[in-house]
């Protein structure tokens, strides 16, 4: 689970928008529902763009090798204007999800476009912390009856 920059700074930052939770707070969260469904979690967080292209080309190297099922992403404003994420992506050949804590499409019009979402795996948008319980959820193996 990857998050960019400000993320660090939920729980305080415009809780009018991004709620109270703490990113500590969503990392529990995603925690427990990792462990319910059988699933590790690494969970990151950086203000740095190159270092989010690292994490993600590190975790292809995870999904190759068999160890990595892919990526809850969610890459802050850089969402908007990192064509270097999206090409990561793209590069590392990691299934992603991208996830956004507010609804996007009913902020600001620059927030509107997305340089991840056309690449991604699915996108989760405005559902809160939810929204990262529901991308964990979306890595669980399937249960064929």
């Amino acid at each position: 689970m990857l998050n960019g920059p400000n993320l660090n700074l939920l729980g305080t930052r415009e809780p009018a928008v991004y709620g109270h939770d703490t990113l500590a707070d969503v990392e529990d969260r995603c925690r427990r529902t990792a462990t319910t469904l059988g699933l590790g979690l690494d969970f990151r967080q950086t203000n740095h763009e190159g270092v989010l292209v690292d994490w993600i080309q590190q975790a292809g190297a995870g999904v190759a090798a068999g160890d990595v099922l892919g990526v809850v992403l969610n890459a802050g404003a850089l969402t908007h204007t990192s064509v270097a994420l999206r090409d990561a992506v793209v590069g590392a050949v990691v299934p992603t999800v991208e996830v956004h804590l507010s609804n996007v499409h009913a902020r600001e019009p620059f927030r509107h476009h997305s340089y991840l979402s056309p690449v991604a795996r699915g996108v989760v948008v405005g559902l809160g912390p939810l929204g990262y319980e529901l991308a964990v959820r979306s890595f669980a193996p399937t249960q064929e009856s």
